[in-house]
């Protein structure tokens, strides 16, 4: 019986497994709460630490962003208290310095975020045991490789942070950037929008900027030249040139946009028709193109009231006039007029010979 049963048995079956007792869950139970008994301090330190780490780069996340929001807004009221006076008001345009001093406060806003939090997420990695340097290696490899494809937008962002931090222009003001010309209604980070003198709005990159000639900053010169004939007389010239100026200089809104009386700088050039006297006064920066057209105006009325011609006026009118000259109508003697002239007989049709009139 004992050799049929093992000719029965089927080599390919397995053993069956032993059913886990009492005794082994026990033992499981008791590793595992030895394994979480010996490493239960290292995490909750580890814990407690991340805790911290994320705590402190919030708190101070926060501060600095305050912080940086309340010098920003220092700033708008300074320059909004500056403007209510009558100098400032000159002197300070508002919506330029808020423009400026939102684009400084979004950067510095910015990179501190970008530094509390990175330098955060390495602690916090760094708090697990994780080897940083491939990973600095390969952010490293990564950010040269973005920076070489992207050097575009990178100059850009650059010229723009330097062109904000150094006020070479602002909202208002009117430049020549080189490739466009115009006035400033917005300043980026990356773009400065230009609006023509005909309207059309230019998108100007901060890195193809090489040079700005700035036409608002400090004062302007409005300056005039008047040409006159050369018989002119200069003192009476200069007299009413003087009297414009000072007639300006107090009048509304001229008073505030001169900075400085009217100079009549002297003779520019003498010709022999024509003779050029050179006026000039400071101004207002932006308003040297307003302060010429009315200069302009104001002398030739000036000059009408004095007499003054200017070279391509109407011309003087003789004051004695010429007698006229009796023979002018008679037309010269012609030699037609004499029958028996060569010209005459020249000119008279030939007779038929005789012997054809028969």
């Amino acid at each position: 019986m004992s050799v049929l049963s093992t000719a029965g048995t089927d080599p390919d079956d397995k053993p069956t497994p032993k059913p886990p007792t009492l005794e082994d869950a026990q033992e499981h139970a008791t590793n595992a709460a030895s394994w979480v008994e010996q490493n239960w301090s290292a995490w909750l330190g580890i814990g407690l630490r991340i805790l911290l780490i994320i705590a402190v780069a919030v708190v101070l996340r926060v501060v600095v962003r305050r912080s940086i929001t309340k010098f920003v807004d220092r700033m708008n009221r300074t320059s909004q208290s500056a403007s209510g006076t009558a100098l400032g008001g000159l002197l300070v345009n508002v919506e330029r310095r808020r423009q400026r001093s939102q684009a400084i406060g979004s950067v510095l806003r910015s990179v501190a975020s970008f530094l509390i939090l990175g330098t955060a997420a390495l602690m916090v990695l760094g708090a697990f045991q994780i080897n940083l340097a491939p990973l600095l290696a390969s952010a490293g490899v990564a950010g040269v490789a973005i920076g070489f494809g992207a050097r575009n937008l990178v100059t850009d962002f650059l010229s723009g942070v330097f062109m904000i931090l150094e006020d070479q222009y602002g909202v208002g003001d009117s430049i020549d950037a080189g490739v466009a010309s115009g006035e400033v209604i917005e300043v980026g980070l990356r773009v400065t929008k230009l609006r023509g003198d005909n309207g059309e709005i230019w998108y100007v990159r901060n890195g193809e900027v090489k040079r700005i000639g700035n036409l608002s900053q400090g004062w302007s010169t409005a300056g005039v030249d008047v040409t006159v004939r050369p018989d002119e007389d200069l003192d009476k010239v200069k007299a009413t040139l003087a009297e414009v100026g000072e007639t300006m200089a107090k009048d509304e809104p001229w008073n505030e946009r001169l900075w400085g009386s009217v100079e009549v700088l002297g003779l520019d050039s003498v010709l022999l028709d024509s003779m050029v006297v050179r006026v000039a006064a400071k101004t207002m920066p932006g308003n040297a193109l307003g302060v010429e057209r009315e200069l302009r105006w104001r002398i030739k009325q000036a000059f009408d009231e004095a007499g003054i011609r200017i070279v391509g006026g109407l011309p003087l009118q003789a004051t004695e006039e010429t007698a006229a000259d009796p023979s002018a109508a008679v037309a010269a003697p012609s030699a037609y007029a004499s029958a028996t002239s060569p010209q005459s007989l020249a000119a008279s049709p030939i007779p038929p010979p005789p012997n054809l009139a028969k």
